[in-house]
């Protein structure tokens, strides 16, 4: 017979086997409906109703977004990823100045990264002159920032696991020699 640890243990396991199993599934398309998802994960539509509810409440699913391929519309955007090397704060790391960054509205992303570089941030503008002003006006002027390296996306071929340039078919006429 099963002592009731290991009954805990396996539920636990079960829990998190559903949790992980729900969070691959919206993370490829967040817009799924519920009894969609109730019927993969098979289980009750309330379970997944409840389950997303503790997952957003404990800071795990942290929003929900929409993929746009730019290019596809009449609306210009220049994104850049800008390195940045930084003097990191004592008994603060690196948060303070990853925080100081992030605040800004043209920034979409911080990350801490290894190599050269401390910080990688993303950020779109409508122009390569609006990102340069970004940079030269706001970025390189905070106290802690040692020095950055600029790179404009020219293409974008695949976002967030969504591949955006397929390959057209070539609808000319083949000709031999």
């Amino acid at each position: 017979m099963r002592s009731w640890e290991q009954n805990v243990e396996q539920e636990r396991n079960r829990e998190k086997d559903m949790r992980e199993k729900l969070l691959s599934v919206i993370e490829k398309n967040s817009r799924i409906d519920m009894k969609e998802l109730a019927v993969i994960m098979g289980v009750e539509e309330i379970d997944i109703a409840n389950e997303l509810a503790a997952l957003e409440s404990e800071g795990i699913i942290c929003g929900y977004h929409t993929l746009i391929d730019w290019e596809k519309t009449s609306i210009e955007k220049v994104s850049a990823l800008i390195e940045v090397r930084v003097t990191p704060q004592r008994g603060q790391g690196f948060d303070s100045i990853a925080e100081r960054i992030y605040k800004y509205p043209e920034v979409n992303s911080v990350y801490l990264i290894s190599g050269g570089f401390d910080l990688l941030v993303t950020l779109e503008g409508k122009s390569l002159k609006e990102i340069s002003a970004f940079v030269s006006d706001k970025l390189s002027t905070l106290d802690t920032v040692l020095s950055t390296a600029t790179h404009f996306i020219l293409k974008k071929y695949k976002d967030h696991g969504t591949i955006l340039a397929k390959k057209s078919e070539d609808t000319r006429e083949k000709v031999t020699p």
